[in-house]
């Protein structure tokens, strides 16, 4: 029995880094391609345009603050949400460091669609290990909680419309992309998080899940 388990751990944690590290490489592929990105990512890079800090380091940086609004709304980090605070920002800066400009618009549209196709992915599999939700998806879900009246899909759309509408004005990237995103990922997350979910063992312990995440 406890073979088991520490095999179903040691499982859970690399699909969770696995899930993690992909998340970024598809934050960056998205990044290349100059056609829009998530709202999230829009703001992320319109505070590095300003601020003059790395995209990855703005990602790892703004995850703290967010953290700490989880304190009034009673939410507690997983090891999920700690790795997911500091794993996702470095991934995004050793990705951006390779990875050649998208160049024509042919492979600009290319990096557009296996951004979010890997974004689906990785959100399947980084939920899918049980270690907790990032710290973004967790504000959203702990408002929720503390506020059980609000829907989370009216918590979601003002969070997001709110980032969207900063980072634009902070010189983030929104285009097609940034619809494109928003109409895709739901049923990619959808399809991929059944097959990437782990089931629940015995001896695993309590986990928090993040089944209603969609951005780190």
């Amino acid at each position: 029995m406890r073979l088991l388990r520490d095999h179903r751990l040691a499982r859970r944690t690399a699909q969770l880094f696995a899930g993690l590290l992909l998340y970024g490489v598809s934050m960056a592929v998205m990044v290349e391609s100059g056609l829009g990105l998530n709202p999230w990512d829009v703001f992320h890079q319109g505070l590095a345009e300003v601020t003059g800090i790395s995209f990855g380091w703005v990602v790892i940086l703004l995850g703290i603050p967010i953290l700490l609004l989880w304190i009034p709304l009673r939410q507690r980090p997983g090891f999920g949400t700690l790795a997911n605070l500091v794993v996702i920002g470095l991934a995004v800066d050793g990705a951006l460091a390779v990875l050649p400009a998208g160049g024509s618009l042919a492979a600009r549209i290319g990096y557009l669609v296996g951004g979010i196709l890997m974004n689906g992915l990785a959100t399947g599999l980084y939920i899918g290990s049980r270690f907790g939700p990032g710290p973004r998806d967790g504000l959203m879900t702990g408002i929720v909680a503390r506020f059980p009246r609000l829907s989370i899909r009216l918590v979601r759309t003002v969070l997001e419309l709110s980032v969207l509408g900063a980072g634009f004005l902070l010189g983030g990237t929104v285009g097609v992309g940034t619809v494109a995103y928003a109409v895709a990922i739901g049923p990619l997350v959808q399809f991929f998080l059944p097959l990437c979910t782990i089931p629940a063992g015995a001896g695993d312990g309590p986990v928090r899940s993040g089944l209603s995440g969609i951005s780190a």
